[in-house]
């Protein structure tokens, strides 16, 4: 196949362009040229700022020019419905599918376990950023492109160490705060269901999309059927951290959602629009699309892989500040409130 990926240095897609390097396929990358990630070889670059639709025409009107047509382009970077549609406008002559990546986030959340399915109503009024992923879609579905959408979840992966909160931009944060004996803090009473899914498990079921006739107009959700709770999340890391359980359970303390916004507001659509409500997906769409398609990185292992990323090479292990000072005064209060309980 030919494809046409529109980022393909982030987590999600650099992965992918790496495995549809390595089943042989065609692979154009358009990116800024910053990342100091190397394409896979045989890749053609095309630099350009995606996000400017003048910019973007400009960089492949050649290949417009020469009647290039591509089996498949991924988008990765469109976070609004006027990217999308611009999109509609750029590759309409270049495409047999557009393939956008939105979330699962935008999904309406339950007050009971509920398995989202793609048809679960998008309605999720905490997060602009997962409304707008929505609307993205709807501009699809009205557009007249060959389209499919894929839903990814909370997706982890080498560069990537998952926490609730305070470790977004510097994943090594929680690492180091299980490391140097901080107090661990785990969301709500930590019983919340959450599905993580590895970034190469992701890549996989949207490569077996690609060229896909049968996922043309279909919205499918590309995520691991291993749903853990945040405390088994949490203790995970801390064992391929190299913590004793003994020390997990000393170093761990509940704080509430709200204590969690509350103490930083920027965090508020992320954890009451998604973070905070339990998150189990019906993957049956995918399997019939894609057969033979599973999640074979288990999270125990993916965490292991990426604790051993960070540790090959110490600059990847920043820390953030800020994070760790809200972190550490939640913790405190709480723990000094279960002290006076118990007095």
């Amino acid at each position: 196949m030919r494809i046409l990926i529109v980022g393909g240095t982030g987590l999600i897609s650099s992965e992918l362009a790496a495995q549809a390097a390595a089943a042989g396929h065609e692979l154009t990358l358009v990116t800024r040229g910053r990342s100091p990630l190397a394409a896979p070889p045989g890749t053609r670059a095309v630099h350009a700022d995606a996000t400017d639709a003048s910019s973007l025409r400009d960089a492949l009107h050649g290949m417009r020019l020469r009647g290039e047509r591509f089996d498949s382009v991924v988008q990765f970077i469109a976070f609004g419905p006027e990217h999308v549609a611009a999109d509609v406008e750029t590759f309409a002559p270049l495409t047999d599918q557009y393939v956008l990546v939105a979330t699962s986030a935008a999904y309406r959340t339950y007050d009971r376990l509920h398995v989202l399915t793609e048809e679960t109503p998008q309605e999720n009024p905490h997060w602009v950023y997962a409304r707008r992923k929505a609307e993205c879609e709807a501009v699809l579905r009205g557009s007249g492109i060959p389209w499919t959408v894929v839903r990814p979840a909370h997706t982890y992966g080498a560069s990537k160490i998952p926490g609730y909160t305070g470790n977004s931009s510097h994943p090594w944060t929680l690492v180091d705060r299980m490391r140097r004996g901080a107090d661990i803090v785990i969301p709500g009473d930590g019983t919340s269901l959450w599905t993580l899914t590895h970034a190469s498990d992701v890549a996989a079921g949207m490569l077996g999309l690609l060229g896909n006739d049968a996922a043309l107009g279909q919205a499918v959700h590309v995520t691991s059927d291993e749903a853990l709770t945040w405390r088994g999340i949490h203790a995970a890391i801390a064992r391929a951290a190299g913590l004793s359980e003994g020390t997990f359970e000393a170093q761990a303390v509940c704080v509430p959602s709200d204590a969690l916004v509350a103490a930083s507001p920027s965090s508020a659509g992320g954890i009451y629009g998604d973070k905070m409500h339990a998150a189990v997906f019906d993957t049956s769409k995918l399997r019939r699309l894609v057969p033979g398609w599973e999640a074979r990185v288990p999270f125990a292992q993916g965490i292991a892989d990426a604790i051993a990323w960070f540790e090959a090479d110490p600059s990847r292990q920043t820390v953030d500040e800020a994070a760790n000072a809200m972190l550490d005064r939640v913790a405190r209060i709480y723990r000094d409130a279960l002290d006076l309980v118990t007095r």
